[in-house]
């Protein structure tokens, strides 16, 4: 009975904030900060098991740095973290935008540096199974997690689990559950480690844009709105993590990201494995989304993209898009090209139409490309294209991730 009114209390409240809130609402911004990035090596940080025998000993390491200066600046981080602000952070899969995960005006925060829909949950990051074990009910983590945590963790994956009373509704929309991920960047995890306390953080980006996977990208969407960005390099997943559902019967991918359906669904406790979209959709999940990623379109650029999908013999794509140029209304004065064949020229000429081919990675290596669509999205917007059309690649390992987001940022997705 009273998980049955916890429901009903949880269903009703996320009626209100929707009523109250919508994707054009605006949050007051405080007066403007100074942006400050500081540097970090991610070579300059270890970790040590503090424990042997221990199954888990990978997951309750501590961190050891070894230079003063990023010890420093994690320190400074952790400092502003501490006093209520967002900093943005590296991880493994984007740039990360953090607040104090245990603060609704911490958290409050990041949706008004992003101006994020305030319906669309956030992700906790943790840095150990025992800092995850202070947020859960019972202290108790679900055992069908148990052998994905063991092989998945620290990395980028997500999993759903029920949330408590420490976490802020603004995290969860007011949910009963709460997603989480334990990341595998040793710049993410040392931070978290010295606040010991968790952090919300979605990429670090201005909401829809295409996210993050350099410190120079946050500056271009946040400059002026947060005080700190550290800068680790570049992202080494390049897209999102994974977020699985265990709790569900099935279980089921909820949005693809950088740990694979094949790597999960072989472990014990994921039979019968199914991917959202692909092997079910819940409307009503849509509206009142667990997770990031599931209700608003996101990671578009200025221009219009157009996805040609089954696209990856080259001569088929350029084919393909010079016939759907010819039929666009508005004129194209540049147009970008984002490929997956290193053969195509830097720039060419089309009828009169400039054309910028960037190259993402290999079509036969979805996690080059899982690298490099972001990336190649945000250059040319810089390039100031008017449209671009992306090469499609095959949904298999990290391709799914990829083809999740590019759809996404399309206005319009084709099928060849």
């Amino acid at each position: 009975m009273r998980r049955l009114f916890n429901t009903l209390f949880y269903k009703q409240q996320q009626r209100t904030r929707l009523q109250l809130f919508s994707f054009n609402y605006t949050p007051t911004m405080a007066a403007p900060y100074h942006t400050k990035i500081v540097p970090v090596n991610p070579l300059h940080f270890q970790f040590e098991q503090t424990t042997h025998g221990d199954d888990f000993a990978e997951q309750n390491a501590k961190p050891v740095i070894a230079d003063p200066k990023d010890q420093t600046a994690i320190e400074e981080a952790a400092q502003l973290l501490t006093a209520g602000d967002a900093v943005g952070i590296p991880t493994e899969t984007v740039y990360g935008l953090a607040a104090n995960a245990l603060s609704a005006d911490a958290v409050a925060k990041i949706f008004a540096a992003k101006n994020r829909p305030q319906d669309n949950p956030l992700i906790v990051h943790v840095s150990s199974l025992a800092m995850l074990k202070r947020i859960l009910p019972n202290n108790t983590i679900p055992p069908v997690y148990q052998q994905v945590i063991k092989h998945h963790w620290p990395g980028p994956l997500t999993i759903i689990v029920p949330t408590s009373d420490l976490i802020p509704t603004q995290i969860t929309c007011g949910q009963p559950t709460v997603a989480v991920r334990f990341p595998s960047h040793p710049v993410a995890r040392a931070l978290i480690n010295q606040c010991d306390f968790p952090l919300a953080a979605p990429s670090a980006n201005s909401s829809g844009k295409p996210s993050t996977t350099l410190a120079s990208h946050v500056f271009d969407d946040l400059k002026g709105r947060i005080p700190l960005i550290l800068d680790g390099g570049p992202c080494n997943v390049g897209v999102e993590s994974t977020v699985l559902d265990g709790l569900r019967n099935p279980p089921a991918i909820l949005r693809p990201g950088g740990v694979t359906y094949e790597s999960l669904s072989s472990l014990p406790g994921m039979e019968g494995l199914q991917v959202y979209r692909k092997d079910f959709i819940d409307r009503a999940l849509e509206q009142a989304p667990t997770t990031p990623g599931m209700k608003y379109r996101h990671y578009s650029p200025e221009a219009k993209v157009i996805l040609l999908e089954n696209a990856a013999d080259p001569h088929t794509f350029e084919r393909q898009w010079k016939q759907e140029l010819e039929k666009q209304e508005k004129p194209v004065r540049r147009l970008g090209l984002l490929v997956t064949s290193k053969d195509t020229p830097s720039v060419v000429n089309h009828q009169g139409v400039e054309c910028i081919p960037v190259f993402m990675g290999r079509g036969e290596h979805p996690e080059e490309v899982a690298r490099g669509v972001f990336k190649g999205l945000r250059d040319l917007d810089t390039q100031n294209v008017d449209l671009i059309f992306v090469q499609g690649i095959p949904e298999t390992a990290e391709g799914m991730a990829v083809m999740n987001r590019l759809r996404k940022a399309a206005s319009k997705v084709i099928e060849l």
